[in-house]
Formats: structure tokens, C-alpha cells, sequence
């Protein structure tokens, strides 16, 4: 038995009358109706969603500030040339990829309530130290660094939010939480022009305008964020500070029965092989990596590609917020009718034809409102896909280690992504950017492909178990054993 069913034990210990049997005090005995499920939920939902929103938020915001900041004069007073701006954005994506996976065990290690934090109030600072930079140099070292504390946030955020949810639960809220990259898309593009018109600022040799005015007051808001966060921030089920004594037992073993491990177990060797040698992961991982693409080029280039169209600076900075508001509204509906569905894929297809749609449009007509038209399709079809594919292989792993590792080892494979979005948009390129809207409908069209085949693979695999299959891998196991198979387990459904 885990620590976390110990306690739970423990509790029935307590509550039980001295002469009841053994059995009463065992764990299975805990009950609770719907109505107790409802009200802890909306607990839970109330302490954990909002926070994780506003921390990923400015997550997003100082990531992709910088393309607010290109178009307000960082390319011209750092003397960027040729495709430099892209390597800067690049560097970010490298390191990002490589600290994904380790972050996140550490996170399962230490828990999220001061390690979240602690990321967010590290890159809020870098982006504040960005507003000093002076050259090439000193940029590429700032995003480097930004990726290092980045790099754990997202999957961090996901496998949090997983220790507190049922899989019919997780994707609206992972759905809401990751909506906030659009929000911060939209809030980003209306701060940004409001800060770039702060009049120039500061000490001798060190002032403050424009850009500068971006990275430094965006910054300093994720700091003070990040500071706040443990204040209302739990770090799991079975320590809530806001549910009492019976909640938190409610709490934690409504996901002990269903995901039949211990929250509170601690990352294993089988853990990374389990998650790792799951084909489905590699369908969520190659589909996350073309959302990608296109999620992480527009949130950095879509200011550029609007001012290209003939709009000036300000006007193409107002311009970008409406397609992001539109995006957020409809990755938090596609997120509730997934989760109410109880299916991922066909949602996953679905809107990949919307992208499919923006993007051809994007590529071969050429009038700027027409154009624009396009983003909002591209928008809406496709940053819901990023949540969808993050949350089918949660979905399709079981126990809360496993999770922890298949959403660091997504994530990653979808960061690659992030790194051919920077070379997706080339100043040669310009004003039309075809070789850029070529490559995402392609990558759309290999999302469609991916989801059809998630879907099929899945269901596939659940007919094989339904019809004893795959019963020989219980054979000549004990039965912890058979409950460490995971996903595996013939038992267990995946989701389609």
C-alpha cells in the first residue's frame, strides 16, 4: 500500500467505532456520493484552474513578447542582420527542449507549489533583464536562459493539474489553462502598444523606451505574480489547504481507483519506459510538434505578417488581438465538448480542416482583408490542438508518474516543433510569406492525417483487449505486478 493510501487508511482508522472489523477500516470502504464529488471539485477547481491560467499566461507573454518588440525597433537598435532574429528565437527552443523532461521529474520530486513559482519568477526576471541588453550577444544569451526556466513550466503545469483530476475532467482544464496563450496573445498586443508609448525613461546610459519598455514592465508583473502564487497554489490532493480532512481522503482516492497507483509514488525507470514506449505518445508527440509550428510561429511572427499586410506598427499590434480572442474562446468550448464526449480525436480533425482552410488562403490570395480573415481561421483551428494532443496521452497513461514523464516527453517532441516555427518566417521571405504558410498547411494536413490514425489506433486497441488479447500479459504476474503494467494493463481503455 502507497504513503497516500496509508493516510487514507488512517483516516478510517479515526473515524471508524473501536469494534468494527478489520475490513471496515480498509481503504475501499471510503464512500462518498456525487453531490461530495461535485462540491470538491468545484473546490479544487476554484484553487487550482485560475492560478495555473494566470501563471501560464505570463508564461506565454514574456515568451513571445519579443515579436512585439521587433516591430517597436529591437531589430534596428540591436543591429540585428540577416536572420538573426531567428536565431535568437531559436536558442530558446533548444534550451526549452532540453529541460522539459528533467524539470518536470524534479517537479514531481520536490512538488509544484514553490517550484512552479519558482519558474515563473525566474523568467519574469529574465524578460526584465532583456530590457538591458545592447547587441546580438547579450539577446541570445537572455533567451537561452529564459528557456532554461521556461522549459519546465507547461508540463509542469499539465502533469499539476493531472494529480488533481479524473481523465473525463482534465482536458477543460488543461483546456482553459493553455487558452491563456491566446489570451496572452491578445493581452500582449494591447500591453505592448500601451507600453511602447511610455516616454523614454531611466538613468544616464541606461534608459528605457519602446521595446525595452516591453521586456522591463511585463517582466516585473511575472515576478510579482510568481512571488503571490504559493499563497493560493496546493501541492496535491491529500494536503489541500482549503478541504477538510474528509475531502482530502475524497480527494485523493477518487484517483487512486481509477488510475490504480499512488499519487504519491515516485518516478521510476518502468515509468519512463512505459511512457516512452507507448505508440500513442508518438501519435500525441508528432501531432503536438506540427500544432507547434504553428501555434509558437504565429504567437512570435504574427505582428510582422500583419504589418506586412500595409499597417503600421501600432495598428498591427491592436490588429493581432482579435484573432486571439477568438482563439481562446473556441479552444475552452472545444475543450468541454471533448471532456463531455469523452473523445479527443475527432475534435483534434475537426478543427485541423479550419487551419487547413486559413492556411491555403493565407498562401494564395493576396488581399489583406481576405487575409486577415484567414488568421482568425487559423487561430480557432489550431491552438486548441496543442491542449488536445497534450491531454490524450495523459489520457492513455496510467498513474501519475507515468503522466509526469509522457507530459514532459510530449511537450518535447512538440517543442522541436517551436524550433522549425523560427525558420518558418524569413525576412527574404517577405511580405507574402509563402514558403511559411506552406510549411504549416502541410503541417495541418499531417495533424488531420495524425488524429484519424489516433482514433482508429485507439479504438483498435480496445477491441483487442475487450476480446482477451492482450490477457496474456497478466500471465505469471502477482497481482502488484499486473497493477504496475499501467496502460498496459488489458483492463485499461484508452481514449479515442
Amino acid at each position: 500500500m502507497g504513503d497516500l493510501e496509508k493516510e487514507v487508511a488512517l483516516h478510517h482508522e479515526k473515524s471508524t467505532p473501536k469494534d468494527a472489523s478489520s475490513s471496515n477500516t480498509s481503504l475501499p470502504e471510503l464512500s462518498w456520493t456525487d453531490a461530495e464529488e461535485r462540491a470538491i471539485r468545484r473546490k479544487i477547481d476554484w484553487h487550482c484552474v485560475p492560478i495555473v491560467t494566470v501563471l501560464y499566461m505570463f508564461c506565454f507573454l514574456d515568451r513571445v513578447n519579443i515579436g512585439n518588440a521587433r516591430i517597436q525597433g529591437l531589430g534596428k537598435d540591436l543591429n540585428l542582420q540577416g536572420t538573426q532574429f531567428n536565431w535568437a528565437l531559436s536558442i530558446f527552443y533548444i534550451i526549452y527542449c532540453l529541460f522539459e523532461v528533467p524539470s518536470n521529474v524534479l517537479l514531481k520530486a520536490v512538488g509544484p507549489r514553490f517550484f512552479l513559482p519558482l519558474l515563473v519568477s525566474g523568467f519574469g526576471l529574465v524578460s526584465l533583464c532583456t530590457a538591458f541588453v545592447t547587441n546580438f550577444g547579450g539577446l541570445m544569451a537572455a533567451r537561452a536562459v529564459l528557456g532554461v526556466f521556461e522549459g519546465g513550466a507547461m508540463p509542469g503545469m499539465a502533469f499539476f493539474l493531472s494529480t488533481f483530476y479524473k481523465r473525463g475532467e482534465l482536458l477543460f482544464r488543461i483546456g482553459i489553462y493553455t487558452s491563456a496563450a491566446s489570451l496572452a496573445g491578445a493581452f500582449g498586443g494591447l500591453l505592448a502598444t500601451g507600453l511602447a508609448k511610455i516616454p523614454e525613461w531611466g538613468v544616464a546610459g541606461h534608459t528605457l523606451h519602446t521595446w525595452k519598455n516591453i521586456f522591463f514592465f511585463e517582466g516585473l508583473i511575472t515576478i510579482m505574480v510568481g512571488l503571490l502564487a504559493p499563497i493560493w497554489m496546493p501541492t496535491d490532493p491529500m494536503t489541500a489547504f482549503f478541504l477538510n480532512e474528509r475531502e482530502r481522503c475524497i480527494a485523493a482516492e477518487r484517483l487512486v481507483r481509477e488510475h490504480r497507483a499512488d499519487p504519491a509514488g515516485k518516478v521510476e525507470w518502468r515509468h519512463v519506459k512505459l511512457a516512452v514506449m507507448n505508440v500513442h505518445n508518438y501519435t500525441c508527440g508528432l501531432g503536438f510538434f506540427m500544432i507547434n509550428i504553428t501555434v509558437q510561429g504565429l504567437s512570435v511572427f504574427l505582428p510582422t505578417i500583419l504589418k506586412d499586410l500595409g499597417w503600421e506598427s501600432t495598428k498591427a499590434q491592436l490588429y493581432s488581438v482579435p484573432p486571439y480572442v477568438c482563439a481562446c474562446a473556441v479552444a475552452v468550448a472545444v475543450a468541454y465538448g471533448s471532456d463531455k464526449s469523452k473523445q479527443r480525436g475527432i475534435w483534434l480533425a475537426a478543427f485541423s480542416v479550419l487551419a487547413i482552410i486559413g492556411f491555403a488562403i493565407l498562401r494564395w490570395v493576396s488581399q489583406p482583408n481576405v487575409r486577415y480573415m484567414a488568421v482568425f481561421f487559423v487561430t480557432s483551428g489550431a491552438f486548441q490542438g496543442g491542449p488536445g494532443f497534450l491531454s490524450w496521452a495523459i489520457n492513455n497513461s496510467a498513474g501519475p508518474a507515468v503522466r509526469a514523464v509522457t507530459s514532459g516527453y510530449v511537450l518535447t517532441l512538440g517543442t522541436i516543433g517551436g524550433i522549425v516555427a523560427t525558420w518558418a518566417y524569413i525576412p527574404d521571405d517577405a511580405p507574402k510569406y509563402h514558403t511559411g504558410h506552406t510549411i504549416n498547411l502541410g503541417g495541418q494536413i499531417a495533424i488531420f492525417c495524425l488524429s484519424i490514425f489516433g482514433i482508429f489506433y485507439c479504438a483498435w486497441e480496445n477491441r483487442a483487449r475487450a476480446a482477451g488479447k492482450r490477457d496474456h500479459r497478466l500471465q505469471g504476474l502477482t497481482e502488484e505486478q499486473q497493477e504496475q503494467l499501467g496502460n498496459r494493463h488489458p483492463r485499461f481503455q484508452l481514449w479515442t
